[in-house]
């Protein structure tokens, strides 16, 4: 008679948290959870995150979610929440300078690994949001759309949104004009137009098309400019 192995029964727990208490109860906790904000954007950090939580899940934790389907007002009242309730968390920030220098992706891998490295406890699992992070100490598992999927996917998400706006709100007010407190660094309209009429900034990420086109058109309009007066 073949023995097989024992099977990891998987049950439904309660919102988030299925994945996360499975590889508990089968010794590999704690698990952590990373997740970034501004892959997309053409100013500003890339901003990458990890989160552990507790075991167990916690009432105050319950409005967690993806990032981008909370309201501004509910990310920032779970904010403070999750750094006081997590287990440890670690939040990474790479400037436009290095998402150019290494590439967007590359970048982005690069702050995952920062991140978790960066928690005060060790993870014995990690789960990523979308995407295979090589190099990591503990065994991980890309999970798709992760941050609807894993509370401590969800609580990365926040941290890394909700510190990524508050770092381009307060880039508004020391480079003006590119309407960074609105748009966050994406490529809205805006943005688009701000950019025609005063070219990229220091925190815009050069490798980035638009953003080496508004480059080329500003200075195609100064050097006609300057062709036309003399």
């Amino acid at each position: 008679m073949i023995k097989w192995p024992p099977r990891t029964v998987i049950r439904r727990a309660s919102g988030l948290r299925t994945m996360e208490s499975a590889l508990i109860r089968t010794g590999l906790g704690p698990v952590a959870g990373v997740d970034e904000a501004g892959r997309g954007a053409c100013a500003g950090p890339l901003v990458v995150a990890a989160c552990v939580l507790g075991p167990k899940p916690h009432r105050a934790l319950e409005g967690l979610d993806d990032s981008k389907k909370l309201t501004e007002r509910t990310r920032e009242e779970l904010f403070p929440v999750i750094q006081r309730l997590a287990v440890a968390w670690c939040i990474i920030e790479i400037p436009a300078a290095e998402v150019d220098r290494l590439g967007v992706h590359v970048a982005n891998i690069e702050g995952m690994r920062r991140a978790v490295a960066g928690l005060d406890r060790p993870p014995g699992y990690v789960l990523t949001d979308g995407f295979r992070v090589p190099g990591l100490a503990a065994p991980s598992l890309p999970v798709i759309g992760g941050d609807a999927s894993a509370a401590c996917i969800a609580a990365a998400s926040v941290l890394a949104k909700v510190s990524r706006d508050r770092t381009m709100v307060a880039m508004d007010g020391e480079i003006p004009g590119y309407g960074f407190a609105g748009h966050k660094g994406y490529s809205t309209a805006a943005h688009t137009q701000a950019m025609a009429l005063l070219g990229p900034s220091r925190e815009h990420r050069m490798s980035y098309a638009n953003v080496r086109a508004a480059a080329d058109g500003v200075a195609g309009a100064m050097y006609t400019a300057a062709v036309g007066a003399g």
